[in-house]
């Protein structure tokens, strides 16, 4: 199957041939690897939490991870069945040195991955995980002697520290929500988020109905929460007569919300509804990827703000807001990074912001929904051949529309008056991605197809 070795981590299929696939063999040598990393930057017994999602491979992965650490002589901290979130803000809590989850984020059942974070809960950036990666090929590996093993401890009170803590930010309107009496449908995909989610409500006063929330690993269906996978959820939230659903991937990093009539509200506007509620306290900077939608640029300057854009990925999102010092930020895919708690995405950051903005604005989720500027977004690939100089046809593009305001941080982004287009290349596929994003599916498909012709004429 597959195994992909990237600067933040490593993810494959379970089983298999090891280099080939996620294997034990895998596990210890990357875990191995990363611990290396770790004794480069610190001194003394090193600590290191971890935690995992529900999914079937976790229990084996989890305690390889954990006994490879101890061999080596750090102390663990597990914090068992948990959320990527929960391990981010339990790393500096316990001023460990860094932490790893056990989640293959919104992939299917058999995959796994190690995500590694450093001393702030953070991912590690892309210099930090080359080094992790060099580490991992050579395997010039020295474990500790049976007088150094490094002590396992198990914590698991951490779902309810990040409740407590979420649920405590001076930017939440817990009385209005207690007193909203709302009643929401929750599918946690049958992983971390059929737990936490539903108890981050019930302290919230809200009626919960779940779905799928049996942290067995089984997913009822696939687990990235798009609104193809969540008709369940869409039909439970009309037939329980709820004020909206609510979805999660297995370890709870991206949000999405369903409204009063079962309609998806789209996982690009998780962000631009939470922006839009701390940017009515606070006013500041915004930030998203180069491929999320335009609506939260809108938002932003309606606010006062300054919005500005990464390269895609979570780490360049965190860099971008820390250059800008945003107020809020995330990506379009439902991840919403706040840092008063921390720089992840989160969703039950996500959560108690759309409740606290429910209860201020006094709409309904589908009118919400309908207050913000109406974008779509078409999303294709172009397959390329061995050898293809994919910098060199992207360089092209960039010349050909440099009349336009183009940004080339993170393959070609093109923004015209009314719509964009982002060329970038894979880092895992021989492909190009084609982004567009316009004010009707139409414009925004015709955009999409315009620029494969065009790139499909250079290869």
């Amino acid at each position: 199957m597959t195994l992909i070795k990237s600067i933040s981590g490593i993810r494959g299929t379970i089983g298999g041939k090891p280099s080939i696939n996620l294997t034990p063999l895998d596990i210890v040598r990357f875990t191995t690897a990363y611990g290396q990393w770790l004794s480069l930057n610190s001194e003394g017994t090193l600590t290191v939490v971890t935690g995992r999602d529900a999914r079937i491979s976790g229990p084996m992965v989890h305690s390889l991870v954990n006994q490879t650490l101890i061999g080596m002589g750090i102390n663990v901290i597990d914090l068992g069945l948990s959320t990527t979130p929960t391990v981010a803000v339990a790393v500096p809590w316990e001023k460990a040195n860094g932490g790893i989850v056990l989640t293959a984020s919104h992939n299917p059942k058999e995959w796994n991955a190690l995500k590694l974070l450093n001393h702030k809960g953070e991912f590690i950036d892309a210099e930090s995980g080359e080094i992790v990666l060099a580490f991992a090929e050579k395997q010039t590996f020295n474990y500790a002697d049976v007088d150094h093993l490094g002590v396992l401890k198990t914590n698991d009170t951490y779902i309810k520290k990040h409740i407590d803590a979420t649920i405590a930010m001076n930017t939440v309107n817990v009385f209005g929500i207690k007193k909203g009496l709302f009643k929401v449908v929750v599918d946690g995909v049958n992983s971390s988020g059929g737990i936490i989610i539903p108890q981050l409500l019930q302290a919230l006063g809200v009626e919960v109905v779940k779905i799928h929330c049996v942290p067995n690993g089984d997913f009822p269906h696939n687990p990235e929460p798009l609104k193809e996978h969540l008709g369940d959820l869409c039909e439970a939230v009309v037939s329980q007569n709820a004020h909206f659903g609510i979805a999660v991937d297995p370890d709870v990093d991206r949000l999405v919300f369903v409204d009063e009539k079962g309609h998806f509200f789209g996982e690009e506007y998780t962000l631009v509804a939470c922006a839009d509620y701390i940017l009515s306290k606070t006013s500041g900077a915004t930030v998203s990827n180069m491929s999320s939608t335009r609506a939260l640029l809108d938002v932003t300057l309606a606010h006062g703000g300054h919005y500005s854009a990464s390269a895609v990925g979570e780490v360049n999102v965190v860099t971008e807001m820390k250059a800008v010092n945003a107020v809020i930020g995330g990506e379009g895919n439902g991840g919403v990074i706040y840092p008063p708690l921390h720089y992840g995405r989160d969703a039950l950051v996500g959560v108690v912001f759309f409740l606290s903005l429910l209860v201020e604005r006094k709409v309904s989720v589908s009118k919400l929904r309908a207050s913000y500027p109406n974008y779509f977004m078409s999303k294709n690939k172009i397959i390329l051949n061995e050898g293809i100089d994919v910098d060199g046809v992207l360089n092209t593009m960039a010349k050909r529309y440099v009349s336009e305001k183009i940004s080339i941080i993170d393959g070609v982004k093109i923004d015209f008056e009314k719509e964009w287009v982002h060329l970038r290349k894979s880092n895992t596929e021989p492909i190009i991605r084609v982004y567009t994003e316009a004010m009707s599916k139409e414009k925004a498909a015709v955009l999409a197809q315009r620029f494969v012709s065009e790139i499909n004429s250079l290869l």
